[in-house]
Protein backbone atom coordinates (compact mmCIF):
# COMPACT_ATOMS: atom_id res chain seq x y z
CA UNK A 1 0.00 0.00 0.00
CA UNK A 2 1.26 3.46 -0.94
CA UNK A 3 0.31 5.56 2.09
CA UNK A 4 1.01 8.87 0.34
CA UNK A 5 -1.15 8.35 -2.76
CA UNK A 6 -4.87 9.07 -2.27
CA UNK A 7 -5.80 6.88 -5.26
CA UNK A 8 -3.99 3.90 -3.74
CA UNK A 9 -5.52 4.55 -0.33
CA UNK A 10 -8.98 4.74 -1.87
CA UNK A 11 -8.41 1.55 -3.82
CA UNK A 12 -7.25 -0.32 -0.73
CA UNK A 13 -10.28 0.91 1.20
CA UNK A 14 -12.64 -0.06 -1.61
CA UNK A 15 -11.15 -3.55 -1.84
CA UNK A 16 -11.46 -4.04 1.93
CA UNK A 17 -15.11 -2.93 1.99
CA UNK A 18 -15.95 -5.02 -1.07
CA UNK A 19 -14.35 -8.10 0.47
CA UNK A 20 -16.14 -7.45 3.77
CA UNK A 21 -19.43 -7.52 1.85
CA UNK A 22 -18.34 -10.75 0.08
CA UNK A 23 -18.76 -9.20 -3.35
CA UNK A 24 -16.68 -9.88 -6.42
CA UNK A 25 -15.49 -6.97 -8.53
CA UNK A 26 -18.02 -8.03 -11.15
CA UNK A 27 -20.90 -8.05 -8.64
CA UNK A 28 -19.94 -4.64 -7.29
CA UNK A 29 -19.62 -3.24 -10.81
CA UNK A 30 -23.10 -4.51 -11.66
CA UNK A 31 -24.62 -3.02 -8.49
CA UNK A 32 -22.89 0.32 -9.10
CA UNK A 33 -23.63 0.36 -12.84
CA UNK A 34 -19.91 0.54 -13.64
CA UNK A 35 -17.54 -1.69 -15.60
CA UNK A 36 -15.62 -4.43 -13.80
CA UNK A 37 -12.34 -3.25 -15.30
CA UNK A 38 -13.04 0.21 -13.90
CA UNK A 39 -13.51 -1.26 -10.39
CA UNK A 40 -10.28 -3.21 -10.84
CA UNK A 41 -8.32 -0.13 -11.87
CA UNK A 42 -9.72 1.82 -8.90
CA UNK A 43 -8.64 -0.92 -6.50
CA UNK A 44 -5.14 -0.89 -8.02
CA UNK A 45 -4.90 2.87 -7.45
CA UNK A 46 -4.81 3.59 -11.19
CA UNK A 47 -7.91 5.81 -11.29
CA UNK A 48 -8.65 9.23 -9.86
CA UNK A 49 -12.31 8.47 -9.24
CA UNK A 50 -15.06 11.07 -9.64
CA UNK A 51 -17.39 12.14 -6.87
CA UNK A 52 -20.36 10.71 -8.80
CA UNK A 53 -18.74 7.30 -8.93
CA UNK A 54 -17.82 7.45 -5.23
CA UNK A 55 -21.53 7.88 -4.52
CA UNK A 56 -22.49 5.06 -6.92
CA UNK A 57 -20.05 2.69 -5.27
CA UNK A 58 -21.08 3.72 -1.76
CA UNK A 59 -24.72 3.09 -2.64
CA UNK A 60 -23.84 -0.32 -4.09
CA UNK A 61 -21.91 -1.23 -0.93
CA UNK A 62 -24.66 0.19 1.30
CA UNK A 63 -22.21 2.48 3.11
CA UNK A 64 -21.93 6.24 3.53
CA UNK A 65 -19.64 7.84 0.93
CA UNK A 66 -17.42 9.15 3.73
CA UNK A 67 -16.56 5.55 4.65
CA UNK A 68 -14.80 5.20 1.31
CA UNK A 69 -12.53 8.16 1.99
CA UNK A 70 -11.87 7.61 5.69
CA UNK A 71 -8.27 6.46 5.60
CA UNK A 72 -7.67 6.61 9.34
CA UNK A 73 -5.40 9.65 9.15
CA UNK A 74 -3.56 8.44 6.04
CA UNK A 75 -4.02 11.63 4.00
Amino acid sequence: MNTSDPCSLFGDKLRALRNKKNLSQEELAHLADLDRTYISSIERGKRNISLRNIFKIARALNVAPKQLIDFGGGV
